[in-house]
């Protein structure tokens, strides 16, 4: 090895192995702590943690949200079991090889970081148990069968029976057809980062191993629910197929159940009753923000208009750069100027986004249409910067979209490539109004007062915020109104409710973990700091006192206000 390597290389190496060491031994040393300071109350019914879609090795960020809201359960005398997978499935999410579907996943480094991980915990491991009459069941429907396919009602956990033979003399898994192929979908979108799926062999060869997994995550967690009947589910984001079909299956059951995701302060998570993508956050009709908030406020958005900021561990702007001359020089040959701000394909291929139109690509072959009989005006169209991330790029992407529809030729139609790191803000400055699909820089318009044109259902989208108009015939009208008009001013509630929204997304439902986690040098995961066992406990922190209110009781996830 010496004779390959070079002395720094090795001793960097042998650091970086070091560090994992300790870090290891700082979360097995923790483990152990609450294990012995938990006092279960046998009189409550368990809590059970799922989250098989978060990481391979390593200790990513929402695998440590959920391990450290399970410590806090333990220790406020719930029970706690732990949902794990154990070479589980045939194919998971994050193990899948985008070059080669038929390459298995890493199981074996999955399964060692979950033994560190759930050191001294109480664990329920599920196996693959391959079925083969599903299999057969599966074989040869295209791609839109596998989308459409429901598992029908069954009553028993050795083998998919058909309506005709169905037993209902025993308890039933679950009373409505189990959709597995649409479970599945978001996974299959978001692994090929791809929204429109190829109907070939490969891809439909992928979903039915999808499909075949979760069923079998379904038939040992139902096991499981019969076993302990928990009073809670909390699960990673619910939207890939092993935490999707989990959190039917409880729901089927009256059982309560909680997903997490990153939250929009860094080492931040966001947990609630409904889905974690779409972040819903409840704020109060008559909430108006004080002096000190919006102080509070300015602060936070100064650092993102100068592009620092990260979400879950991710820095996307490196730098942000002012507009060229090159840009100011053509933009001044035109009457006005807007900015058509896409988003990644695995943000816009969500379930709940496409509500207006199938999908971004169709939003953006209607802008062309219009952007063509609108010579005066100047569209920038923008590629979202974590299109291109390594490891992670769309292969639908914008950038592939402007390529295959000649768009750029255009002589009103200028493109920022994704890693062409310009100031967005400065555009939205210069701009008539903007456009959007579902990207937050809606959001950051609108509190701006900028006019913000939706197309695709985005968090904010809940309150007043931007005008989003409910049918692609509405959504033209509206655009070509505002293309026509002198100007084009924003409601007057729209930058209150952004205002609004956006102080309780970033200060009142992100709950801050930086207590207990801190950032490694590899993207997106995190170590352990040095902690006392007791500040898990609610007195001692008012994110832990959120999180059980919420997890044991009615609570709604939101911090209490900071004196201030």
């Amino acid at each position: 090895m010496a004779g390959r390597f070079s002395p720094e290389t090795l001793a960097d190496y042998g650091q970086r192995k070091i560090s994992r060491m300790k870090d290891v031994l700082r979360l097995v040393h923790l483990a152990r702590t609450v294990s012995r300071q938990a006092r279960p109350d046998p009189g409550q019914r368990p809590v059970v943690f799922f989250n098989a879609s978060t990481r391979l090795s390593g200790l990513s960020l929402n695998a440590a949200f959920s391990l450290v809201t399970s410590w806090a359960v333990r220790l406020a005398c719930a029970p706690v079991v732990h949902f794990v997978c154990n070479a589980g499935m045939s194919h998971c999410v994050l193990g899948t090889d985008r070059d080669d579907f038929s390459q298995p996943p890493p199981c074996a480094m999955c399964i060692r970081q979950t033994r560190i991980n759930y050191k001294s915990a109480d664990v329920q491991d599920f196996c693959y148990r391959r079925d083969e009459t599903l299999v057969a069941a599966l074989v040869g429907m295209g791609l839109d069968e596998l989308i459409d396919y429901q598992l029908p009602v069954i009553s028993d956990q050795s083998s998919v029976i058909s309506n005709q033979s169905l037993n209902t003399d025993n308890c039933s898994l679950f009373t409505d057809p189990l959709p597995l192929g649409v479970l599945a979908l978001p996974s299959i979108r978001w692994i090929l980062r791809l929204h429109n799926l190829q109907d070939d062999e490969a891809t439909r060869y992928l979903y039915r191993e999808y499909i075949l997994s979760a069923w079998n995550v379904a038939r040992q967690f139902c096991a499981l629910l019969d076993r302990i009947n928990p009073q809670t589910v909390v699960l990673f984001n619910g939207q890939f197929f092993p935490e999707a079909t989990v959190r039917w299956l409880a729901q089927q059951r009256g059982i309560k159940v909680v997903t997490h995701e990153v939250g929009f302060q860094p080492l931040s998570a966001f947990f609630t009753t409904g889905e974690a993508t779409i972040y819903p956050i409840i704020i109060p009709e008559n909430f108006e923000l004080t002096e000190a908030q919006n102080t509070r406020l300015a602060a936070y958005l100064e650092n993102r208009f100068q592009g620092k900021f990260s979400m879950a561990g991710i820095r996307f702007w490196p730098e942000m750069r002012g507009l060229s001359q090159e840009f100011l020089q053509k933009a001044a040959g035109f009457e006005q100027i807007v900015p058509v701000f896409t988003n990644v394909i695995f943000d816009t291929s969500q379930p709940h986004s496409n509500v207006v139109f199938p999908d971004m690509f169709a939003w953006l072959d209607m802008v062309l249409e219009v952007a063509r009989n609108y010579p005066e005006t100047l569209f920038v169209i923008r590629a979202h910067p974590d299109e291109s991330r390594p490891g992670k790029s769309s292969r639908e992407s914008v950038a592939s979209w402007v390529k295959d529809s000649r768009a750029a030729e255009q002589p009103n139609i200028d493109f920022i490539a994704p890693d062409e790191y310009l100031s967005s803000y400065e555009l939205i400055q210069r701009s008539k109004f903007i456009m959007i699909y579902n990207s937050t820089i809606g959001l950051e318009a609108a509190n701006m007062g900028a006019a913000v044109l939706c197309a695709g259902k985005a968090r904010f989208t809940q309150y007043p915020t931007v005008f989003f108009p409910q049918t692609q015939a509405e959504f033209r009208k509206t655009f070509e109104k505002f293309l026509a008009s002198k100007e084009v001013a924003a409601l007057p509630e729209h930058r209150r409710n952004a205002r609004r929204f956006l102080y309780y997304q970033v200060f009142r439902s992100s709950m801050p973990f930086e207590a207990w986690l801190e950032a490694t040098e590899t993207r997106g995961y995190v170590r352990f700091r040095k902690f006392g066992w007791q500040s898990l406990r609610p007195e001692a922190s008012p994110p832990i006192r959120a999180l059980l209110d919420g997890i044991l009781g009615d609570g709604d996830f939101l911090l209490d206000e900071p004196e201030m």
